[in-house]
C-alpha cells in the first residue's frame, strides 16, 4: 500500500463488514489512508472464491481488499467499540443471521457512523429483494437507454459497471456522515441502496447532459433507445475504429480545416454539434474518405495535431499494452497467493502529489491471509473538532471556489453545495463552460441549471491582472478549490498548487483530467466518450459481432462517478486540516475511475484467463420481450437453484434447465411478469 506521508484518512478507523460489489467501499477508503479491518467468518469469506476467478483465485477479492487488514474475530463488541466507521451489508450473516442489528449499532455506538449497504435499502415493499446487476440496469432506466433502436432489443451494459458506480456513491456518503459526527459528536446509519445510487450517478434523469446535447431538452427522448451515435461518432480506419468528438466551435473549425475547408462545411449552423448531426450524412462522408485512408495510429495522433479530439476504440489487450498507462501509474502489478503478477489498476487518487492504493513492490500486503485474533487498533478515537448540531449540514461554514467544467465539474460542486457548503462558480465570458451551448433564444437549460443548483456565481477573467487579483483575495478566505482543466492549465493562470498555498495553507485543491498528472498522455485532449473508447469500455459496451453495434453513446460515464471520487477526497482532506491545520492537493482521472470498475477483467486479460463479460450470458437468463412496443424483462437465473425458485414462481418446476420462460413472457406484459411470478422470487 502506498500513501502520502500523511494521509487524510489516518486515524479513522474502519470495521468493514461488507460483501460482493459493496467491498470496493472499503478499498477507496484505505486508498485514502483509513485503517480499514475486514472481519471474515472462520474460514474466510465466500468472497474468495467469486466474483472474476483465475485458475480458482479471486482477482475481484484480491484488488477490491488491497490496503486493508483482516480478522476472523468473534465476538464482535471489542471492534465495534473501537470503530469510527462500521461498512455493514445488509445480505451478509453478521445480519441475517440476527447478530447485528444496525438501528441498534447506532444507539449502542452513538458516535459511530454505520453505513448500511443493501440491494433496494432498508425501507419499502422491496427491501428484501434480490438484484443481479442486469436486474439493476432495467430498475433504474439504463437499460431504456442503452443499445441501438435498429438492433431490436435493448443491450445489457458491462455488468461491473453497477459496481463501478456503486462503491464511490457509498464512500460519498460514508464521509459526509463521518464529517458530521466528527463536528458534532452525533453519529447516524446511513441507508445505502443500490438502486438509490444508479439513479444519482448513472446518466442521472434530471442531472447534467453531456455538452454534445447541451441546448436539448433532456425529457426530449424519443420511445425506445435513443439513436446517439452522431453525436460521438465512430469511424472505421485502414486497421481498425476511431471515435471523433468535436464539440466546440473551435474544435469544428480545427477538424474543417484538417478536412481541407470544403465549401460546404463552412454553414454557420454547422458550428453546433445539433446542426452537425442534422446534416450527418454530408458531413460524416467527409469524416469517412478522410479516416478510410489512414491507420488508427495516424488519424489519432493527427487529430492531436489539428486539435481535433480523436481515440482509438481499443480492446482490453490494447490497453495493457500501451506504455502510457504504466507511465501515469495507472496500471501496475500485483501478486496473487498463488505467485503470479497480474496487472491491475492501481487506484483512482493522487494525493499531494503521491499515488495512493496497490503498487508493485507492495501489491502481496494485499493478499495476506485471514488472520487469527482480534488486532487491537491503532489509535484512539479522535475528538470531535468544532461544535456543530447535529441536524446541521456537515459543510456548513465551507466556501468552495468551483473553476470546474462540463459535467464532472459541474457535479464536484454540486454534491458539496448540497451538503452546505458556500459554492462560487466561477466563469469568463470568454471560455464559458462548454454545458452553456444554447439553443437561439433559450438563456440557461435546464441541465445546466439542475448540474448548479445551491451555487453562487461571479464572472471573472483569470488572465487579466484585475481578475488575478480578485481571485487571490477569495482564496485567502476560502477553504477549497475545484478544477477539472487539463493538467498545467492552472499553473499557467498563475494559481498552480504552491501559489495556492503561499495565499491560503490551509486550502483544499481538487482536480481532474482525462488520462491524470503524470505520463505522456497528461495532455491529451480528453472527454467521458473518448477516454471510454480508450479505456477498452466502448468495445465491450456493443452488441456482440457487429462492428457498428458500439452503444456507450447516450450515456455520461464515468464523469459523475468521478464527481463523487472527487468530492470524497475533498472530505478527507478537510478531515485532515481539522487535524493538522494543512491543506493538500487530491487529484483523479476518469481512465482510473472506469479501470477500477473494470479491474477484474483487466487482471484476467493479463493473466490469459479473461472470457467475454456478458452481465446475463449464463443460461437460463437474459432478457426477454414482454407484450406491448418495446417492453423488455431482464429475468437473471445464474445457478440451478435459482432457476429452479423462478420456474417454481410461475408455475412451471418442470422448466429446470430448460428456456421456456421466453415463450411465456412473450404473453405477458412487464408488468404482470413483475408483479405475478418476480415478486416472489426473492431468494
Amino acid at each position: 500500500m502506498s500513501t502520502p506521508v500523511d494521509p487524510p484518512l489516518a486515524g479513522v478507523r474502519i470495521l468493514d463488514l461488507a460483501e460482493g460489489d459493496f467491498q470496493m467501499v472499503g478499498r477507496y477508503l484505505a486508498d485514502l489512508g483509513a485503517d480499514v479491518l475486514r472481519v471474515e467468518p472462520p474460514g474466510g469469506s465466500s468472497d474468495r472464491a467469486a466474483g472474476v476467478l483465475s485458475d480458482g483465485v479471486s482477482l475481484t477479492f484480491e484488488i477490491a481488499n488491497a490496503g486493508k487488514r483482516f480478522t476472523t474475530a468473534d465476538p464482535l463488541d471489542e471492534l465495534l467499540a473501537g470503530a469510527d466507521i462500521v461498512l455493514l451489508d445488509r445480505r451478509s450473516g453478521f445480519v441475517t443471521g440476527g447478530r447485528l442489528d444496525p438501528s441498534e449499532l447506532t444507539d449502542s455506538h452513538p458516535g459511530t457512523v454505520v453505513t448500511l449497504l443493501s440491494d433496494f435499502g432498508a425501507q419499502g415493499s422491496r427491501k428484501d429483494w434480490v438484484s443481479t446487476p442486469g436486474v439493476q440496469f432495467a430498475l433504474s432506466t439504463i437499460l431504456s437507454r442503452s443499445g441501438l433502436p435498429d438492433r431490436g432489443e435493448p443491450l445489457l451494459p458491462p455488468s461491473f459497471l453497477v459496481a463501478g458506480a456503486v462503491a464511490p456513491q457509498a464512500v460519498w456518503l460514508t464521509l459526509a456522515a463521518h464529517l458530521r459526527a466528527r463536528r458534532s459528536g452525533v453519529g447516524e446509519l446511513v441507508d445505502f441502496a443500490t438502486l438509490d445510487a444508479l439513479l444519482h450517478i448513472f446518466d442521472p434523469p434530471m442531472g447534467m447532459q453531456g455538452s454534445g446535447r447541451t441546448g436539448i431538452d433532456p425529457f426530449d427522448v424519443p420511445h425506445g433507445r435513443p439513436d446517439a451515435r452522431a453525436i460521438y461518432p465512430i469511424f472505421a480506419t485502414a486497421d481498425g475504429m476511431v471515435r471523433v468528438c468535436v464539440l466546440s466551435p473551435r474544435q469544428w473549425e480545427s477538424m474543417r480545416g484538417w478536412l481541407g475547408d470544403p465549401e460546404e462545411l463552412r454553414a454557420p449552423e454547422l458550428r453546433s454539434p445539433a446542426g452537425r448531426v442534422a446534416a450527418q450524412g454530408m458531413v460524416f462522408a467527409h469524416y469517412r474518405a478522410l479516416l478510410a485512408g489512414l491507420s488508427t495510429q495516424e488519424a489519432v495522433r493527427l487529430g492531436e495535431y489539428h486539435r481535433v479530439p480523436v481515440a482509438s476504440i481499443d480492446r482490453l489487450a490494447d490497453v495493457l499494452d500501451e506504455p502510457a498507462f504504466r507511465a501515469s501509474g495507472s496500471i501496475t502489478g500485483l501478486t496473487l497467493p498463488d505467485g503470479r503478477v497480474a496487472a491491475v489498476p492501481s487506484g483512482v487518487y493522487t494525493v499531494d502529489g503521491v499515488r495512493t492504493g496497490i503498487t508493485a513492490t507492495e501489491a502481496t500486503e494485499a493478499t495476506e491471509n485471514t488472520a487469527p485474533g482480534a488486532p487491537a487498533w491503532l489509535h484512539d478515537r479522535l475528538p470531535a473538532s468544532g461544535a456543530q448540531q447535529s441536524g446541521a449540514q456537515p459543510l456548513e461554514g465551507v466556501r468552495v471556489l468551483d473553476l470546474g467544467v462540463i459535467v464532472m465539474g459541474a457535479e464536484t460542486g454540486r454534491l458539496l453545495a448540497d451538503l452546505g457548503a458556500d459554492v462560487i462558480k466561477i466563469e469568463s465570458s470568454g471560455f464559458p463552460d462548454g454545458c452553456r451551448q444554447m439553443s437561439p433564444g433559450v438563456r440557461m437549460t435546464k441541465s445546466f441549471a439542475w448540474g448548479h443548483r445551491n451555487k453562487r456565481s461571479i464572472g471573472l477573467d483569470l488572465g487579466t491582472a484585475e481578475g488575478k487579483d480578485i481571485f487571490r483575495r477569495l482564496v485567502a478566505g476560502s477553504d477549497v478549490v475545484l478544477s477539472n482543466f487539463k493538467p498545467g492549465i492552472l499553473e499557467r493562470l498563475g494559481f498552480g498548487h504552491d501559489t495556492l498555498r503561499a495565499i491560503n495553507p490551509g486550502i483544499v485543491v481538487s482536480e481532474s483530467s482525462a488520462y491524470g498528472t503524470q505520463g505522456p498522455w497528461s495532455t491529451k485532449m480528453g472527454y467521458g466518450p473518448l477516454v471510454r473508447a480508450a479505456a477498452g469500455l466502448t468495445d465491450l459496451w456493443c452488441y456482440p459481432g457487429d462492428a457498428e453495434g458500439f452503444s456507450d453513446t447516450v450515456t455520461i460515464y464515468p464523469d459523475h462517478v468521478v464527481g463523487r471520487l472527487n468530492a470524497s477526497g475533498v472530505l478527507a482532506l478537510l478531515l485532515r486540516r481539522a487535524r493538522t491545520g494543512r491543506g493538500g492537493v487530491v487529484a483523479t482521472a476518469q481512465v482510473d475511475a472506469i479501470f477500477a470498475a473494470m479491474a477484474g477483467r483487466l487482471a484476467a486479460e493479463s493473466l490469459g484467463t479473461c472470457t467475454q463479460d456478458a452481465p446475463l450470458q449464463d443460461a437460463p437468463c437474459g432478457l426477454f420481450p414482454a407484450a406491448g412496443d418495446d417492453q423488455w424483462v431482464v429475468v437473471d437465473g445464474h445457478g440451478d437453484d435459482r432457476f429452479a425458485a423462478l420456474a417454481n414462481a410461475v408455475g412451471h418446476p418442470d422448466w429446470v434447465g430448460d428456456d421456456r420462460f421466453a415463450t411465456l413472457s412473450g404473453r405477458l406484459t412487464h408488468t404482470e411478469l413483475l408483479e405475478d411470478a418476480l415478486r416472489r422470487w426473492t431468494s
